[in-house]
């Protein structure tokens, strides 16, 4: 009887799918899948890390359409509402949330092609640009600051502190559970359940970080373009 000698995998870590893993019959019994003959399949689902965060992005898109609506229908009533100069850093602030949901992609396909190297070098450079876009938010409170607009000063400027400082927080979050993968990255990872769940909690965290990507594009469209 022949024995196999060598196993080979696959991890597929697509946004929209489960993790995938495939091999012969030389996988251990606590790959965290469904195991067969012959070369079979092996998956474990990547669905609690998927439910988990699209529940959590639900909550999060409830409360911004909720200051987004007080904000268009506030702009619209009253006398007291007075339009602020936008900072010129926000344009910074966007290009450098757009590179990092294209490092962010980068790096789940470098995970994706078992490049561990590659998929903590971009997870890393992620990392620093969603810091990056901190400080470029906290400039832009500044220059306000300087110019003698404050969060009482009228309802707009109100919404602009809001928007920017709910909108950091949960970026925040995000980044923090970047440090998190990148703090799994350096654990040697003996089984296949361990690897898979990794490759589940980097899918997730990108959905996460597309997400307030996303989110902040419209945030900064609706600023700059509904006064």
């Amino acid at each position: 009887m022949a024995m196999v000698t060598s196993t080979e995998r696959v991890i597929d870590t697509t946004v929209g799918g489960g993790p995938r893993l495939r091999g012969g019959n030389g996988f251990p019994k606590n790959g965290g899948g469904r195991g067969g003959q012959g070369g079979e399949s092996l998956r474990y689902s990547g669905d609690r890390y998927r439910i988990g965060v699209w529940l959590g992005l639900g909550s999060i898109l409830m409360l911004f359409v909720a200051l987004i609506s007080s904000y268009i229908v506030r702009s619209a009533s009253g006398n007291d509402w007075h339009p602020i100069a936008m900072p010129k850093v926000l344009w910074l602030s966007t290009a450098l949330i757009l590179i990092s949901s294209v490092t962010m992609e980068v790096s789940r396909r470098s995970l994706k092609q078992q490049s561990d190297a590659g998929y903590t070098r971009w997870l890393m450079i992620t990392v620093a640009l969603g810091l990056a876009f901190l400080a470029s938010q906290i400039l832009a409170w500044r220059q306000l600051v300087r110019q003698g607009v404050y969060v009482a000063s009228n309802p707009h400027s109100s919404f602009f502190y809001l928007f920017t400082a709910a909108h950091g927080l949960h970026l925040l979050g995000g980044i923090l559970a970047l440090g998190y993968l990148l703090l799994r990255t350096t654990r040697k990872r003996s089984t296949i359940e361990g690897e898979l769940l990794r490759a589940g909690a980097a899918g997730a965290a990108t959905i996460y970080w597309h997400f307030m990507d996303g989110l902040w594009v419209a945030l900064f469209s609706l600023l700059f373009l509904w006064k």
